[in-house]
């Protein structure tokens, strides 16, 4: 049975500069750090993030997480993280296999499997932090293996990645796969005013509303939601304006009150405050660091 330093060996092959490499695989992609990266904003998508090498750190609202070799992290829901990599080196870099979860394939798996005691309580947090199993391991390997040969990926990489989900619904994150690929749960509610963040998060919108569209009452959608995503509604609306303007002002030169007014501030102070919170910096002198160092360095 292979091993994490196996999957780390695999990574290397495949994955030989820093940052995020897409695959043959569509749901996979690899990620390379040759250096610790400060801490970056980042949209996790309901993903398996498995580190092979290094280590890394994702903060969302008041929660941080932190993991190593032989952990996995995983996202079920969308979520506006600050991730950083704690420890790489050149001699050993940080590397992640990133698997994109295909919720149907889940929901299909959960159908198959027994459903688990009634006596545990549903999951609220839409992250997680769990050790790998060696199995979970062995069947990652094999399934960057298979990017040396097109033929088997495309009749083995289904099936392994099958494997991979229901060694997950086995694992500490059983039970929020569960709770997710439930289609009436509070999660799978929450995730509906969610969608609909991430496509119009530069409108105006009430609270009244996003619990609407998730089929609850307003005091219910914000105490699930926060139970979700660490974040309140709007405060997560603003997590992803802020970081929409960050990438308009480093990679399309937009002026700082411009970018604010691209992604829903109508007020320069107000936007300039709130990215100080988040970045800890005001916008300006942040992207002046960010260009010093070379960009977003963020590496899932």
């Amino acid at each position: 049975m292979r091993n994490i330093q196996d999957l780390a060996d695999c990574i290397a092959q495949h994955a030989r500069e820093d940052g995020f490499h897409s695959t043959a695989l569509p749901h996979v992609r690899l990620a390379r750090s040759a250096a610790p990266t400060l801490p970056m904003p980042a949209a996790y998508t309901p993903s398996l993030c498995l580190i092979a090498q290094g280590e890394k750190e994702a903060q969302l609202g008041s929660h941080r997480l932190s993991y190593a070799p032989g952990q996995y992290l995983l996202a079920a829901v969308d979520l506006p993280v600050m991730g950083s990599v704690t420890k790489a080196s050149r001699q050993a870099p940080y590397y992640c296999l990133i698997l994109d979860l295909d919720r149907a394939a889940v929901a299909d798996l959960v159908a198959t499997d027994p459903a688990p005691g009634t006596d545990r309580p549903p999951p609220a947090f839409g992250l997680i932090v769990a050790p790998a199993h060696p199995e979970l391991v062995d069947a990652a390997c094999r399934l960057l293996a298979l990017l040396d040969d097109e033929k088997d990926a495309t009749a083995l990489a289904p099936l392994i990645e099958r494997e991979i989900l229901w060694r997950l619904l086995r694992s500490p994150a059983g039970p929020i796969l569960r709770h997710i690929a439930a289609t009436d749960s509070h999660a799978a509610r929450i995730e509906r005013a969610i969608s609909w963040l991430r496509e119009h998060f530069a409108k105006t919108v009430s609270v009244d509303y996003l619990a609407a569209l998730a089929g609850m009452s307003p005091s219910a959608f914000h105490e699930h939601f926060k139970a979700v995503t660490g974040l309140s509604p709007l405060r997560y609306r603003s997590q992803l304006r802020l970081q929409e303007a960050r990438r308009l002002m480093l990679s399309e030169g937009l002026e700082a009150a411009h970018a604010g007014f691209e992604v829903g501030y109508n007020s320069p102070s107000q936007f300039s405050r709130e990215y100080n919170q988040a970045f800890g910096l005001p916008p300006v002198r942040d992207i002046t660091r960010l260009r010093t160092i070379g960009g977003l360095q963020s590496v899932a």
